[in-house]
């Protein structure tokens, strides 16, 4: 994780250092699935509470990325018990998971 001087947890997008909070995490976890799942269709329409696997936008490989993609960009370790629909199903669960991973 970056450093924001004193300021809540940040993480790094493109060299840029931004502030971890709720907003961030869910604009960088649309753009992850946007990317890897959806080949840049639907960017707009995909709702915060829309089921990853339930949508069929992923499957349990896809899970695999998006949690390789969250270790990395947040510096947290999701533990096989927290591979769960419960944090892991939308970008609204996935969000509030990593907040509170991280703390922020």
């Amino acid at each position: 994780m970056a450093s924001c001087k004193g300021r809540r947890p940040c993480f790094a997008i493109n060299a840029e250092v931004v502030a971890l909070n709720v907003d961030t995490v869910e604009q960088d976890t649309r753009q992850f699935i946007v990317e890897t799942f959806l080949a840049k269709q639907d960017e707009g329409q995909l709702a915060e509470d829309a089921s990853l696997l339930g949508e069929g936008i992923g499957d349990s490989t896809g899970i695999l990325e998006l949690i390789e993609h969250l270790e990395k960009t947040y510096g947290i370790t999701v533990l096989d018990e927290e591979m769960t629909a419960d944090n892991l199903d939308s970008i609204a669960k996935i969000a509030e998971f990593v907040r509170r991973k991280t703390g922020a």
